[in-house]
């Protein structure tokens, strides 16, 4: 009698070569024979009946735990193989009621009062620098890259994102802008440097990345002029910005507080001020996040559409500007981030051990595999007060592109970090 888990595995992969060993010691060859071979194998009966009952969480644990163990091919080419037969099917009542409370759970959780912020940012940004050194770039660009043109570096992609931000934003000099959720302050530094006198403020709630932008602003010299808090946007007062800019930041707002965020972006920005959000989106929306990533990576996280995030600007009194969507960029940086990673296993391992790295393996592969095939995408939204404060055309971008090239082109290199 074929077990459960089989039988699900054979109503799914149709297409592609997967070759599967049970935990019993069966082996069975499932697919039409097409494509790369994968091949799996279940150490143990409780993994094979925790990954049936509750794939979204326990396919990663059991992967995390060496007990859903790869023996041809990588963790990305399995999520790949699976997604390109599927998408996010539900084989029984008990696997929808899961997907309901957890819906509910995290909805609820997005609405309450307890501020977590700051611990939900600690969880993932406060990790050793050196974790994120074994996969970034110089400028610790920990947001998604734009290859344009295409074939570039993940270092040059990075540089190009840089660019297109700021060419939308359009600093002019002397002006006063806001980063909100600042990273390791790659940003801030190159809209400083680009734009002559350009004030800049940044705010994160990591303590960790708090310590590493103040000391490459300070190495820069940009100290006077490109400051760094450790701020929550919810209590910032008394300024007014000519320009704001948030970076990846907002896929940790909360569902639940879009509104607030918007508000505080009205309270914020100038009245002929600009601001640029970049940030995941999705195609429609979701209403809870994926169980693995809300759980060990980014906690209380959500990925809107683009109507979800318009919706709440709307309402605070803002107006759209222009809407870019940047379809599969993100897969492309992590790809490369993957891939960076993979090949500094053992300098991962020494950092914590052989279970955190594949738990974070895991979430690259997972995250790669949700921008190539759940149709996840970067929108770039462009904000205003008043619909004079931007030009009426688009010509203005390509054209602040070149500038910026020219200025990159004697911009002094980045320093390497070191720890």
């Amino acid at each position: 009698m074929a077990s459960a888990f089989l039988s699900i595995v054979q109503k799914i992969v149709r297409k592609g070569s997967l070759t599967l060993t049970l935990a019993n010691g069966e082996t069975h060859t499932i697919g039409d024979g097409t494509g790369e071979p994968v091949a799996v194998r279940l150490a143990d009966q409780e993994a094979e009946d925790a990954i049936r009952r509750d794939p979204t969480l326990k396919l990663g644990e059991m992967y995390m735990e060496g007990r859903f163990i790869l023996e041809q091919g990588n963790i990305y080419d399995f999520l790949a193989l699976v997604k390109q037969n599927t998408t996010n099917e539900i084989f029984d009542f008990k696997m929808a009621a899961l997907l309901i409370g957890r819906i509910a759970m995290q909805q609820l959780k997005s609405r309450m009062p307890v501020n977590h912020n700051k611990r939900n940012v600690a969880h993932h940004y406060d990790l050793s620098e050196k974790l994120f050194e074994l996969f970034l770039d110089e400028d610790w660009q920990y947001s998604c890259a734009y290859f344009d043109p295409p074939g570039i570096s993940l270092e040059e992609a990075q540089v190009a994102k840089k660019r297109h931000i700021a060419a939308k934003l359009m600093p002019q000099p002397n002006q006063r802008v806001l980063e909100i959720g600042s990273g390791w302050g790659g940003m801030a530094m190159y809209l400083a440097e680009s734009t002559p006198g350009l004030d800049v403020t940044g705010i994160t709630l990591s303590e960790e990345q708090l310590k590493i932008s103040r000391e490459r602003a300070e190495k820069r010299g940009l100290a006077d002029r490109v400051r760094f808090e450790l701020q929550d946007y919810r209590h910032l007062t008394g300024k007014k910005f000519d320009r704001i800019v948030s970076v990846g930041m907002f896929e940790h707002v909360g569902i639940g507080n879009y509104g607030n965020f918007f508000k505080k972006v009205h309270e914020l920005l100038d009245d002929d001020g600009v601001m640029l959000l970049h940030s995941i989106a999705r195609p429609k929306p979701s209403f809870a996040t994926n169980a693995f990533i809300e759980k060990y990576i980014f906690p209380q996280g959500y990925i809107p559409s683009i109507a979800e995030t318009l919706v709440p600007l709307e309402k605070a009194g803002l107006l759209t500007r222009d809407v870019e969507v940047l379809p599969l960029h993100y897969a492309y940086t992590l790809r490369h981030w993957r891939e960076r990673f993979v090949a500094r296993k053992a300098e991962a391992v020494a950092l914590y051990d052989e279970k955190f790295f594949r738990m974070w393996e895991f979430y690259l592969a997972g995250s790669e595999m949700g921008f190539r095939w759940d149709e996840l995408f970067i929108e770039q939204i462009q904000i205003t007060k008043n619909q004079f404060a931007t030009p009426d055309n688009r010509n203005y971008i390509p054209a602040n592109e070149a500038k910026l090239r020219e200025f990159e082109a004697t911009r002094p290199p980045l320093e390497k970090f070191t720890f």
